[in-house]
């Protein structure tokens, strides 16, 4: 066996893979060279690929309309954007380019959908799904749209409450909603049902009771997510049969339900082993509402999701360079990354999330086993398994004689920035990395440019009151 790192990587997996390749024994990412991204404006950095996020959505609609025309199923898909993964303008820009509808998560995303609106980037008939269990605020707000004449609004309820500061506040004659029916959460987990939405078993008594006979209401959706997300388990397919039994129960008595929301929960590949069967999964699932339906003598509802990992994962990478390295014992040696992992990547450190982790350059050399530290003095800024072979293998090189390794996370387009604080205050006072986006122009050509420079010394301290 050859010991390079590129021969470790070709003999262990299908390499070159979809996203990843090669070019002068340096690695590329969706064809970028991302090396010439680090000469150009040095590490650490934060990358999004933007035409990543379009292919995505138009994956998903490809799957659905096949299993759709596959199965003869009456009822359409419609892709909501879950604006929780990203919030950023330059990804819901290009969501939005895409067709997709939204799903919003708090009071402030209210906001945000007035101004995308107010910018001509939706309209007031675009569907918006809320979600979440709603302060005074967040329902005003969303009250605020259906009095304004956004007609397309489904505040999914969370609780009973929820619905009677509704008929408090909505002065339309008729308004869409939307019951979230809770999950029993996985076997293993700390709690036996998940604390967001209606017990199942209250569903159809809240509707009965409540909705019925409230001429302001109109049930337009059952909703429900499986906190696992959308996996080939006997735990997943028992939930989804499960909402698939409830909406069917509904729909006998509610003849306005049309839709059936699957939420979100699509995986990403966070490995270059990585294998998920996306048509099959998705045959399934509308294969299981069709012959569910069928059975129970009622239509197919419309199927929703709120893909936002899915959407937007895949366009991230976060870069950094190897600054240092260090030998702690005789079989410990450390490379020491230029920024914080904890910081720039907080579901590695939170949730032990795993992403792909890739040299940027010296593939030709050997490789070695190392731990991938960061600089905050804290004791668990490190990222220590990969998922082929539960250790980080990384190329050996001279730091004092060969250029600087680099390393690449990537699929890190969805979460980190919200959950480490996108340009805020950062453990050990350590500075948020530059970003920088990347698409392509009409002639199908690379283009960048830096929208964050990396924090400085003064915008912190500002924040900390020191002026």
């Amino acid at each position: 066996m050859k010991n390079t790192y590129y021969d470790l990587v070709a003999q262990t997996f299908d390499f070159p893979q979809d996203g990843f390749s090669l070019r002068d024994n340096r690695l590329l990412f969706n064809e970028i060279d991302v090396y010439d991204l680090i000469r150009k404006y040095g590490t650490p950095l934060k990358l999004t690929y933007l035409p990543k996020i379009g292919e995505k959505i138009q994956m998903a609609r490809k799957l659905f309309r096949d299993a759709i025309q596959r199965y003869n199923y009456n009822g359409k898909y419609i892709y909501c954007y879950c604006t929780k993964s990203s919030h950023f303008a330059f990804i819901l820009n290009e969501v939005l380019e895409n067709g997709t509808q939204l799903e919003t998560s708090s009071s402030f995303d209210i906001d945000l959908v007035w101004r995308l609106y107010n910018q001509g980037k939706i309209n007031k008939g675009t569907i918006i799904v809320n979600n979440g269990f709603k302060p005074r605020q967040y329902i005003e707000k969303i009250v605020g749209l259906i009095n304004d004449g956004f007609y397309n609004v489904i505040p999914v309820c969370d609780n009973v409450e929820e619905l009677h500061q509704y008929a408090e506040l909505i002065k339309k004659d008729k308004c869409s909603i939307g019951i979230r029916m809770a999950t029993e959460e996985e076997p293993n987990f700390e709690f036996y049902t998940s604390r967001l939405g209606i017990r199942q078993s209250e569903v159809i008594p809240f509707y009965k009771e409540l909705i019925a006979n409230n001429p302001k209401f109109e049930l337009k959706m059952l909703h429900f997510f499986v906190d696992i997300g959308i996996k080939d388990t006997i735990y997943y397919w028992s939930e989804l049969k499960k909402g698939i039994k409830t909406y069917c129960e509904l729909r006998k008595i509610c003849p306005t339900l049309t839709a059936l929301n699957i939420g979100g929960g699509m995986p990403i590949r966070n490995s270059l082993s990585f294998e998920y069967d996306y048509p099959y999964m998705i045959n399934e699932i509308v294969r299981m509402i069709k012959e569910a339906c069928d059975s129970e003598g009622v239509p197919e509802p419309d199927i929703f999701s709120e893909f936002g990992k899915f959407t937007v994962g895949e366009s991230g990478a976060t870069i950094f360079s190897v600054i240092g390295k260090k030998k702690q014992n005789d079989s410990e040696e450390w490379y020491m990354l230029d920024n914080s992992l904890m910081n720039t990547l907080p579901d590695s450190w939170g949730i032990k999330e795993r992403f792909i982790l890739l040299p940027i350059n010296h593939w030709s050399k050997e490789y070695q086993r190392v731990n991938v530290g960061g600089i905050s003095c804290d004791n668990a800024d490190y990222y220590n398994s990969e998922a082929h072979i539960n250790q980080v293998y990384l190329p050996a090189f001279d730091i004092e004689k060969d250029e600087p390794l680099c390393v690449g996370f990537f699929h890190t387009g969805a979460y980190q920035e919200a959950l480490s604080g996108y340009g805020g205050l950062k453990h050990c006072l350590l500075p948020a990395p530059k970003h920088i986006l990347i698409d392509r122009n009409y002639y199908g050509e690379f283009v960048d440019w830096q929208i964050f420079q990396e924090q400085d010394a003064d915008s912190m301290l500002k924040i900390l009151g020191f002026t």
